[in-house]
């Protein structure tokens, strides 16, 4: 008997801070996908922006704070572990026990900028790529050098009624 593979769901990025979108992405992903478990791996510091003010762990203390009772969440720090911040190694780190099905969430600003993205299309062969609609960013996503390429490969593009929101705006505030 073939044992089913579980369906885990990762969101990764800086969390500074972390907001109700990032909520909301996560609990449509878990609905539309069927996933057990979503990860929040927070970054250091995201390879195209600049350093974060706020440390590591206020961050991680922030997510489960708006994590609220969403236990189907789990925020993990892993780039002590694995030696890097790039998502190719940590989608490497993730797969290696093959039990799991890894679903990459990201919103369509990071689309347009994924094909710059450390062995991009690698990461596309080891795992599902699911975009959730930003508000000012289909456009500019659908036409994307990454989306002409992957497109129904292992690439999912998800409209929803999105939170016009960022980490970016909350900083300014």
């Amino acid at each position: 008997m073939v044992q089913k593979k579980n369906k885990i769901g990762i969101l990764g990025g800086s969390f500074d801070p972390p907001h109700k979108g990032h909520l909301k992405i996560s609990k449509e992903a878990k609905k539309l996908l069927r996933l057990k478990k979503i990860i929040w791996a927070i970054t250091k510091k995201n390879p195209f922006k600049k350093i974060s003010k706020t440390n590591v762990s206020l961050r991680i203390k922030s997510c489960k704070k708006i994590i609220g009772k969403n236990n189907f969440i789990v925020v993990k720090f892993y780039e002590n572990l694995i030696r890097s911040n790039k998502t190719f190694h940590l989608i490497n780190y993730l797969t290696k026990n093959k039990k799991d099905d890894i679903y990459f969430i990201m919103g369509a600003d990071n689309l347009v900028g994924f094909h710059k993205w450390y062995k991009w299309k690698s990461i596309s062969k080891k795992c599902n790529i699911i975009v959730f609609d930003r508000h000012g960013y289909k456009k500019k996503s659908l036409n994307s050098m990454t989306f002409k390429r992957l497109n129904n490969k292992n690439l999912k593009f998800i409209e929803f009624d999105k939170v016009n929101i960022s980490s970016s705006q909350l900083r300014k505030i």
